[in-house]
């Protein structure tokens, strides 16, 4: 496999409950290896026309690209917002080890 095959996954949440179940639910299903959480953080978006800031904590998911859809539909069925951040971003490099783990933590 190539390092190309790991990514990293990112979400937020208007609470540090809802980020903590975001990512247990992730790790416990094996669709991630690792989830990290951070917050709070200030949001500043636009939303339904209008600009909108909240509090929210930030969840970084570690997974490989072919977990990707099953992340997601893990997401998508506990998140509660309509619209939930849903971004994926390759790591391009990293250790050897760290990486294999994260693979071998998200096998199916």
């Amino acid at each position: 496999m190539s390092v190309s095959d790991c990514i990293t996954v990112l979400t937020t949440t208007d609470s540090a409950e809802k980020a903590q179940d975001l990512a247990a639910t992730a790790v416990g299903a094996k669709v991630a290896a690792c989830a990290q959480i951070d917050g709070p953080i200030t949001s500043v978006y636009r939303w339904e026309g209008a600009v909108q800031t909240d509090q929210e904590w930030r969840v970084l998911y570690k997974t490989t690209a072919g977990r990707f859809a099953a992340l997601e539909a893990q997401i998508r069925g506990v998140h509660d917002y309509d619209t939930p951040e849903i971004i994926a971003t390759p790591i391009t490099d990293g250790g050897d080890d760290y990486l294999s783990w994260i693979r071998d933590e998200t096998a199916e």
